[in-house]
């Protein structure tokens, strides 16, 4: 049998398909180079979204604006759940990190205590 990735003859287990561990770590990262690369830019997002929230709700609830999340790069595209109250409110989470859009441009920032 041959290395998958390089194409050497492998020695050693008849089961084995690379012939040493950089050969196996080069294939792999290669056939999961485009998913991974979609992993890290949503989580790039999430991760500024998050660090956005927190710096602006220090307090454990704040308000602002749409229009300030937008000139600080806040994409309001990228969230990890959302959640709607018995009353109807519905709130969208980065992590713990949630907010609710408001009337006339303003978000409310909440922490959510678990």
């Amino acid at each position: 049998m041959n290395c998958l990735e390089c194409g050497e003859k492998i020695l050693g287990r008849s089961d084995k398909k690379f012939c040493n561990d950089a050969c196996r770590n080069a294939y792999n990262n290669k056939q999961n180079r485009n998913s991974t690369n979609l992993m890290r830019n949503v989580n790039n997002k999430l991760r500024k979204n998050y660090r956005i929230l927190q710096e602006i709700n220090v307090d454990g609830k704040a308000k602002t604006t749409q229009s300030k999340l937008d000139s600080l790069g806040f994409d309001f595209e990228y969230f990890t759940n959302i959640k709607v109250y018995k009353n109807g409110s519905e709130y969208k989470y980065i992590y713990d990190y949630g907010y609710k859009l408001l009337e006339d441009d303003f978000v409310l920032i909440v922490k959510n205590q678990t």
